[in-house]
């Protein structure tokens, strides 16, 4: 067991040293990851044993309702809005143009039978939300016409309908299923699937609107419950469960949901291990020396995916809504392929017999090409076709976009009597390079105008520029019993030359912001702002 433990940890700080170095670069995170799975392997240099497609279904299954889950989360919808249309027939109808063409090619050109070559369609129909953003965050490419968004939208919301047609040619596959049979299962599908998930989005909304966690985290816990819910709910009736999830994480990420900057990077730490470590065991089920087999029809594949099957399918789409010509050429050479479609080959190799031709290694070698070849020239073809919008940051079509902005936010409440109580907006002197970006009243969300009046009872929200780590603030929390010398004393009876200032005072469940006349109590934590590091 400890030699298992090890092996873990090194991988796991390997991955990570490697994502340090995809973000340096711009390599796309999964091939990184992939690539250092395939040297662990049995064809590597460490050589660790593993080809059981069982435990890599299940392992894949359960990281991909987590990775849709938030994929949904840090969607911003007011950006994707506009475009939700097209990205949501993109992920919908363009994973069924691509998949059919790309099975019709399998079977006319490559030989293979027709409910063969479907099924390779219907693994690679889908493209890869965590390298396209990867990309776009990595190299900072903002697009014109909103087409970051569309991307993000159509990618992230994708990989349901792709896993949908695998479910159905799989069935079709065991020749047991009938025509209503098939649209039954289309039905149940998508009619669960999008149920269960605005039933449950709306259930947890309401739990977290009403709910107070008493402990930290715990609403960590219950954010990871409902994911898993939202899947395993639909799926047990032969709902789709990955779009429930999604549409559950959609929701919730752009509701304002307390805490949500804790949820972000609990989410971000928790997918990006779940990347690492399916990445790297999607690596580790490969063999590189069966891929030289497959080699020829997997490129060819590649190829007619990315000059026939996805233009034909973006144009298609995209084509009766006027868009510009470098917008649809950019979006077809964006399609690129990932770890979604690897995972839906692993659940077809664990449910059909499909070794005649290693659909596994087929998908694997396509995703590489994908990946190698489309990844690494997005940049340079978006700069080509003047699709790159530099009076805009990328960063804002996600929901997590606050995190990168250099402010901070304060509360203040506005009590009787106050000389905020009764005033505009505009009667009011704000400190310099201050702004009241919201006003809280009776649960309500108000953003404020000038002619604004606040209230006694309001909380007003208050926005600044936030402070450089340099500034040489030192922070030490002080707790304060009977023998204390701070206790019984008010803030303004404390030495005023002692190079300390009591910035904040920790009472129960209170957080009190002293005044001269604050007195300290037993049971206080203070938090002081000392001049000597």
């Amino acid at each position: 067991m400890e030699l298992t433990v090890l092996i873990v940890a090194v991988i796991i700080l390997a991955c990570i040293a490697a994502h340090h170095v995809s973000g340096r670069f711009g390599i796309p995170m999964l091939l990184v990851f992939i690539g250092m799975g395939m040297l662990f392997g049995s064809d590597g240099l460490v050589k660790i044993p593993f080809d059981d497609y069982s435990l890599a279904e299940t392992g894949c299954s359960v990281a991909l309702i987590f990775i849709m889950f938030y994929g949904g989360f840090g969607t911003n919808w007011n950006k994707a809005k506009p475009v939700a249309v097209k990205s949501l027939l993109l992920s919908s109808m363009g994973v069924v143009f691509t998949a059919l063409l790309t099975g019709l090619f399998c079977h006319l050109v490559l030989g293979m039978e027709l409910i063969s070559g479907m099924l390779v369609g219907a693994c690679l129909g889908s493209t890869d939300a965590a390298t396209v953003f990867s990309i776009l965050r990595a190299k900072r490419l903002n697009l014109k016409y909103n087409t970051a968004s569309l991307l993000e939208l159509e990618s992230g919301s994708n990989d349901p309908f792709a896993y949908m047609l695998t479910m159905i040619v799989l069935s079709l596959m065991h020749s047991s299923g009938t025509a209503w049979d098939v649209a039954y299962m289309l039905f149940a599908q998508l009619f669960y699937g999008a149920g269960f998930g605005v039933i449950i989005a709306l259930l947890a909304w309401r739990v977290l609107k009403r709910f107070t966690f008493v402990t930290a985290g715990l609403d960590s816990v219950f954010m990871v419950a409902v994911a898993l819910l939202a899947f395993a709910a639909p799926a047990a009736v032969g709902g789709n469960g990955y779009l429930s999830a999604y549409i559950v994480g959609i929701y919730l990420g752009n509701r304002p949901i307390s805490g949500k900057r804790n949820l972000v990077h609990f989410f971000d730490g928790v997918t990006g291990l779940l990347q690492m470590l399916v990445f790297f065991m999607l690596g580790l089920l490969a063999f590189p020396s069966k891929l030289p087999q497959v080699v020829i029809p997997g490129i060819l594949i590649a190829l007619f995916m990315t000059l026939v099957a996805r233009p034909v399918s973006v144009f298609g789409i995209l084509a009766p809504f006027r868009c510009k010509l470098n917008q649809m050429l950019l979006v077809s050479f964006s399609g690129l392929r990932g770890v979604a479609s690897i995972v839906f080959a692993i659940m077809a190799m664990a449910a059909a017999d499909v070794e005649h031709y290693d659909l596994f290694h087929t998908v694997f070698l396509v995703v590489l090409f994908s990946l190698l070849l489309q990844g690494s020239l997005i940049p340079m073809l978006a700069r080509m076709l003047k699709m790159i919008d530099n009076t805009n940051n990328v960063l804002t079509t996600f929901n997590d976009y606050s995190e990168e902005l250099p402010v901070q936010f304060i509360k203040l409440s506005v009590n009787e009597g106050d000389r905020w109580d009764g005033k505009q907006i505009k009667e009011i002197d704000l400190p310099p390079e201050t702004l009241i970006a919201m006003i809280l009243r009776d649960g309500q969300r108000i953003v404020p105008k000038g002619f604004t009046v606040l209230n006694a009872g309001d909380t007003a929200v208050l926005c600044a520029p936030a402070c450089n780590e340099d500034a040489g603030i030192n922070l030490t929390e002080v707790y304060v019993n009977k023998e204390s010398v701070y206790c019984g004393l008010m803030l303004s009876e404390l030495p005023p030359d002692d190079g300390n200032l009591v910035v904040l005072i920790k009472r129960g469940n209170h957080v009190i912001i002293p005044r001269g006349r604050t007195v300290f109590k037993d049971g206080d934590l203070l938090v002081i702002n000392s001049a000597e590091g």
